[in-house]
């Protein structure tokens, strides 16, 4: 993996770790991050791409495809990628916290919603 590729995964922990129940595993050889044993955001194998799950997917494609795109593989998946060199890091914080929240469950909400992160 390129050095950008590492400063970017510190970026991801620096957002992702402190969220209450997050875990960083390995996933297709490539730092992933979980809630309740469900996977979220992950590296891409290319190392230019962040795999993200979404609700969101056509509306964040259609308002920026040169950041947001998808491949055949994610079609019928709720997950999109994300170009890490085109990114805006505060809109990319936005959209990992609310992946994370689509995944966590109440009690890990409502334990965020009190903490002040």
């Amino acid at each position: 993996m390129e050095t950008g590729v590492f400063v970017f995964l510190e970026f991801l922990r620096e957002i992702l770790l402190p969220l209450p129940d997050v875990t960083e595993k390995i996933c297709f050889g490539t730092p992933a991050f979980y809630v309740n044993k469900k996977i979220f955001a992950r590296i891409k194998e290319d190392g230019q791409n962040l795999v993200i799950s979404t609700l969101e997917r056509d509306k964040w494609m259609q308002a920026n495809p040169n950041v947001y795109h998808i491949t055949d593989h994610y079609i019928n998946y709720s997950y999109m990628l994300v170009r890490i060199n085109k990114v805006d890091p505060e809109e990319l914080q936005g959209l990992l916290i609310t992946a994370w929240r689509n995944r966590a469950n109440k009690t890990l909400i409502n334990k965020y919603e009190g903490s002040n992160l």
